[in-house]
């Protein structure tokens, strides 16, 4: 039996890093613990600074080669991965459910498909729409040019690892680059799944390379490296700032999604229907989606009513096996995060909010499965409506006017997303403008089009991802100046 492969939901996983086309071990490896049952599924390679070394030195050395190629050409090997992935949903699905604790059915029907969406969205766009009309100035010819950065180093996150991993893979490669994956150790199977469907599909060996392990292990050595030209991360913001410290010696571009604590503004005009669901919705994932909408705002007039049918429609979410279908709310992603989150609920309890759903874990139930909770009556500017819990944890506030709506709402460190729910357009218009975030849905939630830009304001981020402003980022953008004078005739 090779000890390199872990059997995870009946699907050989190979646990090694993938450097330069091949695998390759570590000396040393770590636990791969599942949230469903906090059982041990894997032991994965413990990437170094030396894997990280290997692994963009054989970036670097396929990237030549990668760039020269055309556009065409690469992009249809892209397409071919996501061929590959749309016939392996159901394993993919599998192995991450049970890697991170994700719901089956949202794996199935939503996010796998969606990786390879990814891939053929931007392989279509650098084909067709990467393109810039050449400008004139004083009679001069001006060409704008997309020309590939080189090395892309990827740092990606738990929650959703491999849809979020392939929504940067797709553009860099797509644009000529090579990358460097940095998967989560917390969920790293699928990140390995994708290379050998890369390799499959006619990757080059090099232009795609994962090296597994922790943040410390392996993630440090790679933000610092000198041989990367980009660097994409998602997580938390302090990791963020020990990130962009290790890479500012380097000068390399940063894109960074951090976290939010965002706002679900619902006036008296609403729809109450749709304003309860948007409101419930905001438990997927067991509350660890960094886009919810986890400071429910609401008008005085409808607030007893709202939070009443909010309370009941939340309490018959079924918590359980993220297997089952019948399951809505699965469990936190490991011990530790769930201490985190107990902690915060605790603090919340302690500092005079009240708990009118939840607070605290699911006893029925054990392991990680933390209750969905909705708090009322926190102190201003507490620590439970100010920090991200990333958990199934929501506060509700009351406004009065519109405007102290909007300062109820803006005031945050935050600017990933915001919500708003009203049944007045003039009022849809001039409230989504006074909001201050990156991304705001107005009655509606988790609408968008990878071809719009997506990124934070503030602590939420740097940069915007998404069509064009991808490419942005993923290339050194050239203007070439041609001149009308000086031309021999060789005709």
């Amino acid at each position: 039996m090779n000890p390199h492969i872990a059997e995870v939901a009946g699907v050989n996983v190979d646990t090694r890093h993938w450097i330069g086309g091949q695998r390759v071990a570590s000396a040393q490896t770590f636990a791969d613990i599942s949230p469903i049952d906090e059982t041990e599924i894997a032991q994965v390679s413990l990437g170094t600074a030396t894997d990280v070394d290997a692994a963009v030195a054989a970036a670097r050395a396929a990237f030549p080669a990668w760039a020269a190629m055309p556009v065409a050409q690469r992009c249809e090997i892209l397409r071919k991965v996501a061929d590959i992935v749309e016939s392996r949903v159901e394993d993919l699905a599998q192995v991450e459910t049970r890697d991170n604790g994700s719901l089956l059915r949202s794996h199935r029907r939503g996010v796998m498909p969606r990786v390879a969406m990814n891939f053929r969205f931007f392989a279509d766009f650098a084909e067709k729409e990467l393109a810039h009309p050449d400008m004139e100035v004083r009679g001069h010819r001006e060409r704008i040019t997309y020309d590939p950065a080189g090395v892309v180093a990827i740092i990606t996150p738990w929650n959703a690892p491999l849809m979020l991993a392939t929504w940067r893979i797709g553009p860099a490669l797509a644009a000529g680059n090579c990358v460097v994956l940095k998967p989560p150790e917390w969920a790293p199977l699928t990140a390995s799944m994708l290379a050998d469907i890369t390799a499959e599909a006619g990757l080059p060996p090099g232009v795609f390379n994962v090296v597994q392990g922790t943040g410390i292990s392996a993630g440090a050595p790679l933000t610092a490296h000198p041989g990367i030209n980009r660097l994409c991360f998602t997580g938390s913001v302090p990791t963020a700032g020990v990130i962009a410290k290790a890479a500012a010696p380097n000068i390399v571009p940063l894109s960074f999604e951090l976290g939010g604590k965002s706002p679900l503004v619902v006036f008296a005009d609403a729809d109450l229907d749709m304003a309860v669901d948007i409101a419930v919705e905001q438990f997927d994932n067991a509350g660890q989606v960094c886009l919810k909408g986890a400071r429910l705002i609401v008008e005085e007039s409808i607030a007893d009513e709202f939070t009443q049918r909010v309370v009941d429609k939340a309490a018959t979410l079924v918590q359980g096996d993220p297997r089952d279908e019948a399951t809505d709310v699965s469990a936190l992603i490991a011990r530790r995060h769930f201490e985190q989150v107990s902690g915060f609920v605790e603090r919340a309890i302690a500092d005079g909010a009240t708990a009118i759903l939840g607070g605290g874990p699911n006893d029925e139930l054990g392991g990680l499965f933390f209750r969905p909770t909705i708090f009322v009556d926190a102190k201003p500017g507490s620590e439970i409506l100010t920090e991200e819990v990333f958990g199934p944890v929501l506060t509700i506030e009351r406004f009065s006017t519109e405007t102290e709506a909007m300062d109820l709402a803006n005031n945050t460190r935050f600017g990933l997303a915001a919500t708003l729910v009203t049944g007045d357009a003039e009022r849809a218009e001039r409230v989504s403008a006074a909001l201050d975030a990156g991304t705001v849905w107005v009655n509606c939630f988790f609408v968008r089009d990878l071809g719009a830009p997506f990124g934070g304001n503030n602590q939420s981020g740097i940069g915007r991802e998404g069509g064009v402003w991808s490419f942005d980022f993923y290339t050194n953008i050239k203007n070439s100046t041609f001149s009308p004078n000086g031309w021999r005739n060789h005709g």
